[in-house]
């Protein structure tokens, strides 16, 4: 990502931090809960969760703290072989529930964890980036149905 290769320390006025400003506007927000999601689904997404995240995105000072984050994700890439790793080493118990249309977290994020993981649970469901706003249900029963398992 440009981005991170643009500075070794944050600039929220570099050129690069600049152009994800469009990321906080209204529209990009409604798009993160509602892009991928079948239109049968649409109706259970509650319009009060993304005009709540879009006005707290709105406050003075969110743009350079939203900005920050973004830049210190690519801590988290980094960090990437050593979880990957852990995994191989330590075999957790791991769920993924993922959204099968997330625009953001691609579907391959999820299964890279069963190249580590033999066992890793990862399932899809026909949604988008908040899935859970979509599938509580699925969400909560293969929560517990893992959980179980595991636990057991």
């Amino acid at each position: 990502m440009d981005y991170w290769k643009s500075s070794p320390k944050f600039d929220a006025s570099s050129p690069e931090a600049r152009a994800l400003l469009p990321f906080f506007t209204e529209a990009a927000t409604i798009m993160q809960y509602t892009q991928g999601v079948p239109e049968q689904f649409l109706s259970r997404i509650d319009p009060a969760a993304y005009a709540l995240d879009s006005s707290l995105l709105q406050r003075t000072g969110q743009d350079i703290i939203q900005l920050s984050l973004f830049f210190d994700y690519r801590t988290n890439v980094e960090a990437y072989a050593s979880w990957h790793e852990y995994f191989r080493k330590e075999s957790p118990p791991l769920l993924a529930i993922w959204g099968k249309n997330d625009p953001i977290f691609l579907p391959e994020g999820a299964e890279a964890f069963k190249r580590d993981l033999k066992d890793a649970e990862v399932r899809f469901v026909d949604s988008g980036h908040f899935a859970l706003e979509t599938h509580v249900e699925e969400y909560g029963k293969k929560i517990d149905e893992f959980l179980t398992k595991v636990l057991d």
